[in-house]
């Protein structure tokens, strides 16, 4: 009389067998994930918050420059000047209150490259 092993063990010594294979699919899953995580891009002009990117949104750099912050991130802005907008530094300068802005574009390796951007004048954001 011949003795079958126990259905669960043939199981399990196949799932041994294919582990590795199993485990590098599960990294390529996971590395693809990375890789596609949704972006950035305003086609309509989308109401932002503006600002020095090293004074107000705590990003790193080099001085002073314009960035946005959406949903909770910040990004440098390329395509507009923060000297453009007036002095920096003044009481209501973009180093020193968060103002809001209308901007077109989207993110780009980490920087908002803006397609148009358009302050909105204190006091009527919405």
């Amino acid at each position: 009389m011949t003795s079958l092993a126990p259905p669960f063990e043939i199981r399990f010594a196949c799932s041994m067998k294919m582990f590795p294979a199993v485990m590098v699919m599960g990294a390529m899953l996971l590395l693809a994930g990375c890789a596609t995580s949704r972006s950035v891009v305003f086609t309509s002009p989308t109401e932002v918050e503006a600002s020095c990117g090293e004074c107000l949104f705590g990003l790193k750099g080099d001085g002073c420059d314009l960035a946005i912050r959406v949903n909770g991130r910040s990004y440098y802005v390329d395509g507009v000047q923060m000297d453009a907008l007036g002095d920096a530094h003044a009481a209501d300068g973009m180093c020193e209150v968060i103002r809001k802005a209308r901007v077109t574009g989207e993110v780009e390796d980490g920087r908002f490259v803006a397609s148009s951007f358009q302050m909105l004048p204190q006091g009527q954001e919405k």
